[in-house]
């Protein structure tokens, strides 16, 4: 089918090569009717003749001069340095009024320094219709009969904007690429060949050289006969046309001898690193690379770490009505950031266990790699981090990518606003648009020197190192407005390098595991009161730190129980930190059955069994002491609300407006869609409970009280792990759609829910 609909861009297009890439193109713009004739020029004359019969081409030739006539558009796909001699023709064609003088040229060729050399060579200045462009596409078969009209498709094609070339013809080539379904983007032609070189000629020289190198060897037929997988991968493209390699490596001469000279010191490393049998540093050597090869992927296409079958999911949910087991739930999302942070400033070796290996935290973790550290794993929950003391962290070569973490993206700013070097921190779509002033002020008053992005004080981040801000930053005492730990840890993690003490004074306790790590990590904290201080200058040791169940995660299967009919589960091991524990409370005040069994402590932090139970739940004013200890509980709690019996009124929570959604606005829109009536408020939510009382006080959960219905959950992970807990007490199935994001904290959570009697399907969209 073809993908454009619009009329013919051009009146006759002329292609010069019918290899692979000019037949294709060619194909393409017949098949999408994006020219009123097509015509072209190619040696073999067995490709013309077949060409003209298959109604591609109204007319070919050997010769040039034979159909150029009054073409509109002339496709360059011949080797680059064949690409003079076609110049020529086609000045010899202008000169003599064949072609008119402001045609639009174009190649396809994969250097492009050396084809704008050319065309000075020939035409005296640069004309006004040359284009230079890249299509990156290809196959392992070539000529015209390997051609295919959907080459290009979701292929990026790369065009060299020179100042000399007329903006019509850059906004017809752009397109044309477009019509046959390739994302068009601009580089300069010396940024171009120098990245080309990089990834893709360098990377064919190495598979041309290694092929050779077996090949020489006398027992080269068991070395093939013998070769696995990753050698038949890395050595498929020598299979490739050596005239066109040819004269590629020749055309990029420099860029090419740079990148393997390049090359040569690091495998020079590696080399020494094998002999020393330092297994540390080769170690991190390896993962760092495994682990850039995953993360520039996700981070250009802004796709999850975890899943990357899908870019969008939906879960599909059937009703039910009891759940039952035991089970453990991941690790604690806000120890894990902070273990790998701290683990990486400690001198020494930290082992985690326990880390949850969601999105968010992978990306924190992603982080301090491209900052120098060495982390092995994670590998089942499990990390060894090789430390490199609190002044050992190097530059990243690029933008550090959050994801969708604000909680790195907060931390870190603390941390980097301390360091010696520049720095940038940037993240997906969602947590560009969230408000990052909140913590870029207050550094700012240490002497720290960052620029937000907009009126609105968003990612990304540019933070100026201490060198060339000249001075370390200062120790400050700092009023919080509004309770928060991720500000106060931003602050308190800044304040390790800072001159002085650093106090943060905050209105409401907020979780506090920043203060128990650092204690746990041998640096002293001062804690008086809501007052919480450090002074810069000392040093953190690296040591065991056990990550405890996520309470958080651990909320959507206690309002689970707690809702539906004859249900009891049991929850492993959960952390139970006082500064965490607000949603117990709640769930306690609503008359929740809770109890907590085999309390202990694991790496510092409480933990303890939670066992919850079909509970006769009723509404309340929610006490805005608690609201702090339950902020990200909320979503979830809204649906125990609407569950209970009566009136639920929440109120001092208007953090939740800032989430990765408005949670108020978004679970109220939610919640009217299943039935449940609701009013929002500046700052929380009123919701009218839909529970029954029943006589001598016996549960009675079987009652549906949501409806059915579609969810947008505005891909926010506890928005749609909260609709699905709706699900247990609903008369209809309920769809939730943009669930990917679970993966940021919650890994898994569709199939731990099914395991104890839920019934969610998940639908990735792949076919």
């Amino acid at each position: 089918m073809p993908l454009n609909t619009t009329p013919s861009i051009f009146k006759q297009v002329c292609v010069i090569g019918l290899g692979l890439i000019g037949a294709s193109f060619a194909q393409a713009i017949k098949d999408n009717g994006l020219s009123e004739r097509l015509v072209a020029v190619d040696r073999h004359a067995p490709s013309i003749t077949e060409a003209i019969e298959h109604g591609l081409l109204d007319a070919g030739s050997a010769n040039l001069q034979d159909v150029i006539a009054g073409s509109d558009l002339i496709i360059i796909a011949v080797p680059v340095q064949a690409v003079q001699a076609v110049f020529v023709d086609i000045k010899q064609a202008i000169d003599n009024g064949q072609l008119a003088s402001d045609c639009i040229m174009t190649d396809v060729c994969s250097t492009k320094v050396n084809i704008i050399d050319a065309a000075k060579v020939v035409f005296g200045s640069l004309p006004t219709g040359l284009v230079p462009a890249h299509p990156i596409a290809g196959a392992e078969n070539s000529g015209y009969h390997a051609r295919r009209a959907s080459l290009f498709v979701n292929h990026s094609v790369i065009i060299c904007e020179l100042p000399t070339t007329s903006a019509t013809a850059i906004a017809k080539l752009r397109l044309l690429w477009e019509s046959v379904g390739a994302n068009v983007m601009s580089m300069d032609a010396e940024h171009h060949d120098r990245i080309l070189a990089h990834t893709s000629h360098l990377p064919h020289l190495l598979a041309f050289n290694l092929v050779e190198q077996l090949a020489s060897h006398d027992d080269n037929l068991d070395m093939f006969r013998y070769a696995a997988g990753g050698f038949r991968d890395f050595t498929r493209i020598a299979a490739s046309d050596p005239k066109m390699w040819h004269d590629i490596f020749f055309a990029n001469q420099s860029a090419i001898v740079s990148a393997l000279d390049e090359y040569g010191v690091y495998l020079q490393t590696m080399r020494q690193l094998i002999i020393d049998q330092d297994s540390t540093a080769l170690m991190g050597l390896l993962g760092r690379a495994q682990a850039a090869r995953r993360h520039f992927g996700h981070m250009l296409a802004s796709t999850p770490y975890t899943d990357t079958s899908a870019m969008s999911a939906s879960y599909n949910i059937t009703p039910s009505n009891t759940v039952s087991g035991t089970i453990a739930i991941p690790g604690d999302k806000s120890i894990s950031h902070r273990s790998i942070m701290l683990g990486s400033l400690a001198t020494g070796v930290t082992n985690v266990t326990g880390f949850l290996e969601g999105e968010d935290a992978l990306a924190t973790l992603q982080a301090f790699r491209d900052m120098g550290v060495t982390i092995e794993g994670p590998d089942n929950g499990n990390l060894t981090i090789h430390g490199v003391g609190m002044n050992g962290l190097k530059p990243s070569k690029t933008p550090l990518y959050m994801g969708n973490s604000g909680t790195s993206m907060r931390l870190l700013s603390g941390i980097l606003a301390a360091q010696s070097f520049d720095s940038v921190l940037t993240g997906d779509t969602s947590l560009n648009k969230r408000p990052m002033e909140r913590v870029a002020a207050p550094l700012r008053t240490m002497g720290a020197v960052i620029q937000s992005t907009g009126h609105s004080g968003t990612a990304p981040l540019s933070i100026t190192g201490r060198d060339t801000a000249g001075k370390p930053l200062q120790g400050t005492e700092y009023d919080m407005p509004v309770a928060s730990a991720q500000v106060k840890s931003c602050l308190l993690l800044a304040g390790l390098w800072a001159d002085g003490t650093t106090t943060v004074i905050q209105p409401e306790i907020s979780r506090d595991h920043t203060e128990r790590m650092l204690s746990a990590f041998g640096y002293p904290v001062t804690v008086e009161g809501n007052r919480i201080s450090v002074t810069g200058g000392g040093t953190l040791t690296g040591g065991d730190i056990a990550v405890p169940a996520d309470i958080s995660s651990a909320a959507f299967f206690m309002v689970a129980a707690a809702i539906s009919q004859n249900s009891e589960l049991t929850l492993t091991q959960v952390g139970i930190n006082p500064t965490r524990t607000g949603v117990i409370d709640i769930l306690k005040l609503m008359n929740a059955d809770i109890s907590l069994s085999n309390e202990t402590h694991v790496g510092g932090e409480p933990v303890a069994d939670i066992t919850i139970r079909s509970s006769n739940l009723v509404g309340i004013e929610i006490p805005e002491h608690l609201v702090p200890l339950a902020i990200d509980e909320f979503p979830v709690l809204f649906i125990a609300a609407s569950c209970a019996q009566g009136r639920t009124v929440l109120t001092g929570a208007k953090e939740l407006r800032v989430k990765e959604s408005d949670r108020i606005a978004v679970m109220a829109e939610g919640l009217h869609t299943l039935g449940i009536d609701c009013t929002v408020t500046d700052d929380g939510l009123i919701i009218e409970g839909k529970g029954v009382a029943t006589e001598n006080g016996e549960v009675n959960n079987s009652q549906p009280v949501f409806g059915g219905g579609h969810i947008v959950s505005h891909h926010d992970h506890r928005i749609a792990m909260s609709f699905s807990v709706a699900s247990l007490r609903a008369s209809q199935q309920i769809t939730i759609e943009g669930v990917e994001t679970v993966n940021t904290s919650f890994p898994g959570f569709a199939e731990l829910a099914n395991q104890i009697g839920m019934s969610i399907q998940v639908d990735t969209g792949a076919e």
